[in-house]
């Protein structure tokens, strides 16, 4: 298994304890999953999932949770903090990507 330590994407308290929470009493080999693909208004998106480490995956322990991050998806997302919000606009996580050079309104979507 590659377990990644040094990396530069992280997860916030805030987020693992809503992973944490979504999980249950049963998280066994699952954590967030992150993965980039084609598609959006700006060309690409975020996608994220409750799921297991999937073939290419980095994983990445932070707080007691697994941060899956895809193949592809590792290079757009360096640098990168996952946290999750819970306020007036709505609750969610978030991603903010230091490599996006634009982002459309609703935050699921970017060019890099």
């Amino acid at each position: 298994m590659n377990t990644v330590t040094d990396v530069s994407i992280s997860l916030t308290e805030n987020a693992a304890k809503q992973v944490k929470t979504l999980l249950g009493d049963q998280p066994g080999e699952k954590g967030l999953r992150i993965f980039v693909e084609a598609g959006g208004c700006s060309g690409l998106s975020y996608g994220m999932e409750l799921n297991s480490r999937q073939p290419g995956d980095q994983q990445i322990d932070q707080f007691g949770v697994k941060l899956f991050v895809d193949e592809q998806g590792v290079n757009y997302l360096k640098g990168s903090i996952i946290d999750y919000a819970d306020g007036l606009s709505g609750a969610g996580f978030r991603i903010t990507n230091p490599n996006a050079r634009h982002t459309c309104g609703c935050g699921t979507s970017f060019e890099a």
